[in-house]
This record gives C-alpha cells, sequence and structure tokens, in this order.
C-alpha cells in the first residue's frame, strides 16, 4: 500500500476545536501538506496567530469563531467555507471537552453542554460535510476524533458522561460508514482514539488524578500523524479504527 497525501493538495478541510493540543497539531499538518484548511473553534484569535506561524507552507489555515455547541454557529462556518475557500473534501471532528465530575453528583447543564460538545456537534458537522460533499462529487473523510474510553471504561475519579460520549463517538463512525455504503458514496469516515494526550483538557484535573497519568502521555503530533495517515491511503482503503497509545499506559 503507498501512503500519499497529494490526492488532497489544494483541498479543503475544518478542523474543529484548532484553536489548541490536538486541533492545532491537525490544522498545522494539514497546511504543511499542502491543503486549505479552515480551524473552528470560539478562541479564534489562537488560529490566527497559528496561521500567521504557517505562512509560506504549501497550504494556508483560515480560522473562523464558532461556538460548536450551537448548531446554528457550525453551519454558518460550513456556509463561509464554501463562501470563502471551497467545498469541504476533509473534516475532522476534533473538538471536546470534559467537565471531569461525576453523574451522582453531576450537574445537569454541564451533562448537556458536554452532549453538544462532543457528540451533537460530530453529528451536526458530518452531516453538513457529507451534504457539500455529495454536491460537489467529493470523495472526501470524515475523521471523529474519539478516544480508548470510547471503546472501554476503566477506572480513573470523575468520568462523568464523557465515556457516554466517546462510545456515541463509536456508534456514530459506524452507523454513518453503513449509510454511506447505503448511498453508495465514496466518503470515508475513521475514528481516532488516543489514549492519554497532554493537552489543555487535563489542565483542570487534580493532583492525584494526575500523577495516574502524567509519566504516560501522548502528544498531540502523535494524534496528528495518525490522522495524516488514514488520509494518505489510497481510495479504496477504509481505515475504520485506529487507536493510539502511549507505551507504558496501563489501562
Amino acid at each position: 500500500m503507498v501512503l500519499s497525501m497529494e490526492r488532497w493538495v489544494g483541498k479543503v478541510a475544518v478542523v474543529t476545536g484548532a484553536s489548541a493540543g490536538i486541533g492545532a497539531a491537525i490544522a498545522k499538518q494539514l497546511v504543511e501538506h499542502g491543503l486549505l484548511v479552515v480551524g473552528v473553534a470560539r478562541r479564534k484569535e489562537r488560529i490566527d496567530e497559528l496561521a500567521k506561524t504557517l505562512e509560506g507552507k504549501k497550504g494556508k489555515l483560515f480560522a473562523f469563531k464558532a461556538d460548536i455547541s450551537i448548531g446554528e454557529e457550525i453551519k454558518a462556518a460550513f456556509a463561509w467555507t464554501t463562501d470563502n475557500v471551497g467545498p469541504v473534501a476533509i473534516l475532522v471532528n476534533n473538538a471536546g471537552i470534559h467537565y471531569r465530575t461525576t453523574i451522582i453528583d453531576g450537574d445537569v447543564e454541564a451533562w448537556r453542554k458536554t452532549i453538544d460538545v462532543n457528540l451533537m456537534a460530530t453529528c451536526i458537522a458530518s452531516k453538513e460535510a457529507i451534504h457539500i460533499m455529495r454536491k460537489n462529487n467529493i470523495d472526501g473523510h470524515v475523521i471523529n476524533i474519539n478516544s480508548i474510553l470510547g471503546h472501554y471504561i476503566f477506572k480513573l475519579p470523575n468520568l462523568d458522561i464523557y465515556p457516554a460520549t466517546k462510545y456515541g463517538i463509536t456508534a456514530l463512525t459506524e452507523t454513518l460508514r453503513l449509510e454511506i455504503n447505503s448511498l453508495k458514496l465514496k466518503i470515508k469516515v475513521t475514528s481516532v482514539s488516543p489514549g492519554v494526550v497532554n493537552t489543555e483538557i487535563f489542565e483542570n484535573m487534580d493532583r492525584k488524578q494526575f500523577d495516574l497519568v502524567k509519566n504516560c502521555m501522548l502528544n498531540p503530533e502523535d494524534i496528528a500523524d495518525g490522522v495524516v495517515y488514514a488520509l494518505s491511503t489510497p481510495p479504496h482503503v477504509q481505515v475504520h479504527e485506529i487507536t493510539i497509545k502511549p507505551v507504558g499506559e496501563d489501562f
């Protein structure tokens, strides 16, 4: 199997949660491979700053401010992308949150926000992207940044409903693949499930929790490498699931 990103050069990618961590690393690598990338996040200024560091690269990074917990703002991001950059060929559903509390004592509004960002936004963005791909006859690719917690539960404090949303991503990825097949589209869908990654999502972790994982953490660039691998496969190859774990991880 020959791996190549050449067929994506000049194509448009949308990356949600691109202001930091995994999303920023993915956006950076896609620009370096020659894509026109629209980074979507509330903190637009961070994407603007990243774009400045990528000037002169093979591709280009654009920033769009949106709260992806709001469906209309997701739709606006895709409309802006189509009008100002071009029809989307790649969607990376990366944005995610984790309030790190419990189910028994958790906050209902925090649950709703988690579901809206981690699951509903992925559904809405996938719908918008695939409609654009169908309309423009694009053999595109949807990539969902999942988690090992979307496949099994291990004992860590304050997991809250985060694993439930990630299990939802696992089911969504397979359901979407079957729908795509039934429509005879040549659009790929891939779930990328990292273990512990050194990102901002761990900033609100207490010391005891952090000590459980601090010595076995991936870098955001490791996950970006996995995304590029999935995108680099030939058109007939479907990479359905990639699990990336740090060496020595106990769960």
